[in-house]
Parts: structure tokens; sequence; C-alpha cells
């Protein structure tokens, strides 16, 4: 019993380094080399029927990682930039059940090694739906054992290729603003909170569906199968709650961690080497909420170290999100 409970603790204690930030909703963990964004992930609390989001994202690039982990700085003169708006939805359609979509549209604005590109486009939709398995027991201090229950949501995920893709009728790189490909995800929310702190930690595990490819940036090349590796994800932050006024508006300070690990791709069922990637980044997050709730606004920053061992194969980027939010009840 003594052991089961310290398991029980360490588990509670691991999600208290987490953040609250994630549960009203998720930035897009961006990958723009590969193909813009997905929109946001939206997940309500329990006191909305519906809530609309829209943010807007500016992602600079500094350099990159290769195949080996170093990291490399790009070619002098070099201004590779893409800004996303994201718009999105969510919709409670029975008591524990709800519902989001999310859609983006992508600029991308790019000087590489003489070359220039200003393109735009959509950018690739997200679909999800959530059941809200256990209620996190919101507490002030620990009184017993149920004070320590946290919050824990789950469901599936969709990233539909509504997109400008590789596969599309584009010259390079600078035009894609989606991946090409079909993504279903499993999802886990844990969420903690005692006030002031409030921690959650978000896993995800994906698998790319495979599809046929018979153009290439725009030049048709010999029809094959391709399949792009499966990805997983975990974000893990720390959150703070401050109370400007006995109003009962909220002011919260986030610190985050985010892992992305992609797997080789695969070409008519053989693996292409060095087509995965990984990042790691640091986050911070600012959020406003209003007294009752309703309204919130928030300005993300996602940094990626410039040292080595921080990613592999793929680029170095800062992103900057400012968003608001309105939940109905």
């Amino acid at each position: 019993m003594i052991a089961l409970l310290r398991v029980a603790l360490t588990i509670i204690c691991a999600a208290l380094v987490l953040g609250a930030a994630l549960f009203s909703h998720r930035t897009a963990w961006a990958g723009s080399c590969c193909g813009g964004s997905g929109g946001t992930t939206l997940v309500m609390p329990k006191y909305f029927q519906d809530l609309i989001d829209m943010s807007f994202d500016t992602e600079l690039y500094n350099g990159f990682w290769n195949q080996n982990g170093k990291y490399t700085l790009d070619p002098p003169g070099s201004d590779l930039r893409q800004y996303r708006l994201n718009l999105g939805y969510a919709h409670r359609f029975a008591k524990l059940w709800q519902a989001s979509v999310s859609v983006a549209y992508v600029w991308n604005s790019n000087q590489y090694s003489g070359l220039t590109g200003d393109t735009d486009g959509p950018g690739d939709t997200m679909l999800n739906v959530w059941y809200e398995a256990l209620d996190d027991i919101s507490a002030w201090r620990i009184r017993n054992l149920k004070d320590l229950t946290p919050s824990i949501v789950i469901g599936p995920s969709l990233l539909v290729p509504t997109g400008i893709s590789p596969y599309d009728n584009v010259h390079s790189s600078f035009d894609v603003t989606g991946r090409g490909f079909y993504r279903l995800d499993g999802n886990v929310i844990v969420t903690k909170t005692l006030h002031p702190w409030s921690a959650s930690l978000t896993l995800a595990y994906g698998t790319y569906l495979e599809r046929s490819v018979n153009e290439e940036y725009g030049r048709y090349v010999e029809p094959y199968h391709k399949k792009l590796g499966n990805r997983g994800s975990a974000c893990l932050s720390a959150s703070y709650i401050f109370y400007p006024s006995s109003a009962g508006d909220t002011l919260t300070a986030t610190a985050s961690l985010t892992q992305i690990r992609e797997a080789d791709a695969t070409i008519n069922g053989a693996r292409n080497p060095d087509s995965g990637f990984r990042k790691d980044s640091v986050g911070a997050t600012l959020a406003y909420s209003s007294t009752d709730h309703d309204w919130s606004a928030r300005f993300v920053w996602n940094h990626a170290i410039r040292e080595d061992g921080w990613g592999e194969n793929f680029p170095c980027t800062d992103i900057y999100t400012v968003g608001v939010s309105y939940g109905f009840r």
C-alpha cells in the first residue's frame, strides 16, 4: 500500500510541474519547414457549451540542426519567416464530450542563399473529439487524497491535409503550407490545480496514412507510395495564477518544455534514412482571463535553444503567438 501511495504521489508531483493554459487551448507545435500549421487544439473548461478562438503566430527561423544534432547557422543574409492566422471552434455535444475544429491560413516570407519567396495559402485542418474521463478536484490545500485527484481528458485527433504540400504544383519548399498527409493521433491531457499553482501534462502519439505520390514540387515523378514516420510529442509545463483584484479576474504565468519526435518516412515500404526529425523547445505564456472567465487573452513565446543536441534534422525557430478566446455558457 505504501509503495502504491509513493507511486501515486510521484505521478502527482510530476504533474505539478506542468501548466494550466493547456486546458483551455494548446498552441500548435509548429513545423513550418515540414508544412506549416494545423491551427490550435481546443479543449473547453466544463462550464462552457461553445468556445471560439483566434490567434496569430509569427515564426522566425534561426539556423537548423543537422542529422547529427549539430546546430548550424543559416547563410549570411537569410531571413526566413512564417505567419499563421489560426481560427478554432469547440462545441460540447454531451455532458462529458466535446469536439473542436481548427483551421489556419499561412504566409511565407523567405530570403535564403539568393532565393526569395513570398507566398500564402491555407494550412492544414485539425479535428478533435475529447472525453472528460476524470474531474479535477480543485483545492487550495491538501486535506485528503481526494484533493490530489487530477482531471484527465482523452481523445483522438485527425490532421486533414488542406494545406499546400510538396506534392502539389509548387516551385519550392518556400511555397509549402501543409504536410500533405492525413495523421491520426491519440491524446491525453492530465491537469491538476492546487491554488495558486496549476499543472498539465499533454501527450500525443500519431500515425500518418500512406498515400500515393506522382508529383514533387511541380514535377511529375514515377508514382510511389509514401508514409511519414510516426510522431510522438509531450508538453510539460508549470503555471502560477495571480489574482489582480478581488473581482475574480486572473493572470496566469506558465513555463513549459515541449518535445517532438518523428520517425523516418518509408517509400514503397522501405525506410527513407534521415527523413525523421527531433525538436526540443522551451516556452512561456502570459494569459489573462476576465472575472466571469468568458473572455481570455494570451501571449505565448516558444523558443528553440540554439545549441547542439536540442534537435535533429529540423529548423531552429522562435514562435510568438497572440490569441484571444470567448466561451459561451
